[in-house]
């Protein structure tokens, strides 16, 4: 289907209609095991649902498919997918190239679970390719790690520049693709080698569900994964792969709401006076701006910002809306507000990865733009 659109893609990839019974919606196999025909006959190649099931398979040729990528593999959580793939690429005395801006669970998983196994790491400002470039260690760094936008800062990062200076050293490029979703961004069309994913955020899209994936077109990595997918287990159930399917459905339609309330957000921040500063990529004054507008459809439904009067008066401001929720996630249709210092990212406090203490994170839903702007308006006061 590589030839239609992302909506058509979206729709039908990997979800046929059922050959015996015409429905058109994919089943949930909620199965562990699969009768065979005599030892070893197996049908289809299922033989066990940690293996292989084929809900899962949908969604994994779904996903691979809007990522314009060969392989697609689906986790129990983005940081299964993570540890995954980090387990795969590294090793002992390894090192990968991270971003000074990045999700805390994130960081979490290099410094507190990778580390101690012996895998380095080494934080990077990914909009300075000189940075990325002193970053890397020639023979020594397996791969790096990018974000973009990153979290919670909405840093745009070249994928394509950066793709090239990893693969000068024979290092992987890794894109956490999960705040673009990959109906605004496709990675590795630019260069990357996997890209990872929060399917709980955008890909779901309606907050009720967990789960991750990792997409390549590498097919001796793609050999390695599944190897490391299976013997690790860390899968997304049948009940989870059916949910970001049908959340998969509407990523389009959805998307484009998200961007359309984003921008009209920003727009309303930036000329607030006890707003300081405000971080979206759709603004001309974003110092990523141009890449983001090269490399992504639209600049996405996340807006962070900072409150002029500080720490206290940010918290206070988290506490006050009433259309947006004080919660953590991001990317459903509800409007979540957060206070990333103290809630998302209070991992990373200390660390080169630290993030204002003022800042609040807006993940915009599709509610209408005005309600949320009201909202906004008199929470800030």
């Amino acid at each position: 289907m590589s030839d239609q659109g992302f909506s058509t893609r979206a729709i039908h990839a990997g979800q046929r209609p059922d050959p015996g019974n015409g429905a058109v919606a994919p089943a949930i196999w909620a199965t562990s095991t699969y009768a065979q025909d005599g030892v070893g006959g197996l049908r289809d190649g299922y033989e066990y649902s940690r293996s292989a099931n084929p809900t899962r398979t949908a969604l994994e040729q779904c996903l691979a498919s809007l990522e314009q990528a060969d392989h697609g593999f689906a986790f129990a959580s983005g940081l299964a997918a993570e540890d995954t793939l980090l387990r795969t690429i590294g090793r002992p005395g390894g090192h990968v190239v991270i971003p000074d801006d990045a999700y805390g669970g994130t960081y979490r998983t290099f410094a507190r679970v990778h580390e101690p196994w012996g895998l380095g790491y080494t934080p990077a400002a990914l909009t300075d390719l000189d940075a990325v470039r002193a970053a890397i260690r020639p023979g020594e760094t397996t791969a790096v790690w990018v974000e973009t936008p990153t979290n919670p800062l909405l840093g745009i990062a070249d994928i394509a520049a950066i793709a090239d200076l990893a693969h000068q050293v024979g290092a992987l490029l890794v894109v956490d693709n999960t705040f673009a979703s990959p109906y605004l961004q496709q990675p590795l069309t630019l260069g990357a080698d996997v890209v990872v994913h929060s399917t709980t955020k955008y890909c779901g899209g309606h907050s009720d569900v967990v789960g991750g994936a990792l997409l390549t077109s590498d097919a001796e990595l793609a050999e390695r994964l599944r190897y490391f997918q299976n013997a690790i287990g860390g899968v997304a159930g049948p009940f989870d792969a059916w949910l970001v399917l049908r959340g998969l459905r509407t990523l389009a339609v959805r998307m484009e709401r998200h961007c359309d309330n984003a921008a009209q957000v920003a727009a309303f921040l930036v000329e607030h006076p006890k707003v300081s500063h405000v971080y979206y990529p759709g603004l001309d004054s974003h110092p990523g701006h141009a890449v983001a507008a090269a490399q992504m459809r639209r600049p996405g439904g996340m807006v962070s910002f900072r409150v002029a009067d500080g720490e206290e008066a940010a918290v206070a401001v988290c506490g006050r809306t009433e259309v947006f929720t004080l919660a953590e996630s991001l990317g459903g249709v509800e409007s979540l507000i957060e206070h990333p210092g103290r809630m998302t990212h209070a991992s990373v406090a200390g660390t080169p990865l630290e993030v204002p203490s003022d800042l609040v994170r807006l993940s915009v839903g599709i509610e209408d733009a005005d309600d949320l702007v009201a909202d906004l308006a008199q929470a800030l006061g």
